[in-house]
């Protein structure tokens, strides 16, 4: 996922940029990178881990400028290693220039053979390198027709931030995949992946980019154009259901609203008799307490999450993973002991978790475990900014929902509907005009396999995944 800082015209620029980037680390927790300009050169910091260890106030100190780049990595295409952190920054005929993705391009890997073939040397295994090599290639007479004649050539999701010497131009694609939004601080213009990040920087929400837009800002202000054909909106509505933060606001809505109106509708679509409705923490806490509120039982805090172990979904070794849940969760015995119990989760991957999560429940006293799912069944895999397993890894994708409930060994499943989902969402936003079907501009493909994008699985960057 992923995500990306952008920040123009303040004299602490690098700070800035940092606290924005402390506000998405949920985003990513492999590395973290900002680059800054004084208007003449570039000042590059990037290391492995958290935000609050990659720097210290001696290496923000030496980051001056008054525009900067920053980013927050997890990976979907290249090792999670330090010649992948981002922002990348070379020096190219034209200058300098810094680049910031999130997303995935689903061409990567044959614009990579080309561009090799070519002659080009990479220093990463990105598929975010390309776009780089691809605007270097670039003899147009300005860095914005570069950028945008570098990106009709690839296919797939990104939201970009790039940085030259004297301007901050951000890009999202045309189908909108990713988000990113544009704010304002005093004088100073902001980019982020969420609206968490201008909340803690306090800056003012202006609007989101728009799909296919091109935002430049520089000496002469700010100023937009749209130089691709218009496609029909496909935003992840995985954000929705558990990346974004639920404090954010993106797509138009609240994402904690979405969060407790898919409880609400999981609870009419499948009704239980329990005692205590609990989350699983972080993620499951609004689907609970809209369930909750729903159903008529009474919400609890059952499971108890470790706040200083990182989130287990996004951690990219299986080892990791699999020991990740119990650092993570514990029960709470007092409040499942002799219950019937609900928990309520976002979504179940590989089945690993859950079964580990039931089991600590049942261990904690509880008399009945129900599992309750706040989206459709994950069959198919993420090609466009989300690291799920293949398709063979996916519980889903072979196993009805009453075999899953056998092997992580509650007594009943339930997943909301894909409709229920779309609903949900609908009726958490603004009031929508027209007659567009539920769903029409999200991306749901991890759940249906109705990718937006065509291509051949042979293309794709991220080459651990395939489509069967």
């Amino acid at each position: 996922m992923c995500g990306i800082v952008g920040v123009y015209g303040h004299s602490e620029a690098a700070n800035i940029t940092y606290l924005g980037l402390h506000a998405l680390q949920h985003r990513g927790q492999e590395a973290a990178g900002i680059v800054t300009s004084d208007g003449d050169k570039f000042h590059l910091s990037k290391r492995e881990g958290l935000v609050g260890d990659a720097f210290s106030r001696g290496e923000l100190e030496g980051l001056p400028g008054h525009l900067a780049i920053g980013h927050v990595r997890y990976s979907t295409a290249g090792d999670s290693s330090l010649r992948n952190a981002q922002p990348f920054a070379v020096e190219y005929a034209h200058g300098s220039l810094a680049v910031a993705h999130n997303g995935n391009l689903v061409n990567a890997a044959e614009l990579r053979r080309r561009l090799e073939m070519d002659g080009s040397i990479f220093q990463s295994s990105t598929d975010s390198e390309v776009i780089v090599h691809l605007l270097a290639r670039g003899r147009e007479p300005d860095i914005e027709t570069r950028i945008v004649n570098a990106l009709r050539q690839v296919e797939g999701a990104y939201s970009l931030v790039f940085l030259a010497e004297s301007k901050l131009i951000a890009a999202r694609d045309p189908r909108g995949f990713r988000p990113l939004l544009l704010g304002r601080l005093k004088d100073a213009f902001v980019f982020a992946s969420e609206s968490v990040a201008f909340d803690l920087i306090e800056a003012e929400f202006i609007r989101e980019v728009e799909p296919g837009e091109v935002v430049v800002v520089d000496a002469k202000g700010l100023r937009s154009f749209k130089p691709w054909t218009e496609e029909s909106k496909r935003f992840c509505v995985f954000e929705h259901v558990y990346f974004a933060r639920p404090d954010s606001f993106i797509d138009g809505r609240s994402v904690y609203r979405v969060r407790m109106q898919l409880g609400a509708t999981l609870a009419k679509e499948h009704p239980v008799e329990a005692d205590v409705v609990v989350p699983v923490p972080d993620s499951g806490t609004a689907a609970a307490i809209g369930f909750a509120r729903a159903s008529g039982i009474p919400y609890d805090q059952g499971l108890i999450r470790s706040h200083y172990v990182g989130r287990t979904f996004i951690e990219p070794q299986q080892s990791i993973r699999h020991f990740g849940v119990k650092l993570k969760l514990n029960a709470v015995r007092d409040v499942v002991s002799g219950k019937r119990v609900v928990i309520i989760d976002d979504s179940i991957v590989r089945g690993t978790t859950s079964r580990k999560i039931v089991k600590m429940i049942r261990n904690a006293g509880a008399k009945e475990v129900h599992v309750r799912i706040s989206s459709p069944p994950t069959t198919h895999p993420c090609f466009y900014g989300i690291d799920t397993p293949t398709r063979s890894e996916l519980i889903a994708s072979s196993h009805t929902p009453d075999e899953i409930a056998r092997y992580i060994t509650c007594d009943s499943l339930g997943y909301l509907s894909r409709d229920g989902m779309m609903d949900a969402v609908a009726s958490a936003g603004p009031p929508q005009s027209g007659k567009a079907l539920p769903g029409a501009s999200y991306c749901d493909a991890c759940f249906t396999g109705h990718y937006p994008i065509e291509f051949k699985p042979g293309t794709i960057s991220s080459l651990k995944r395939v489509v069967n």
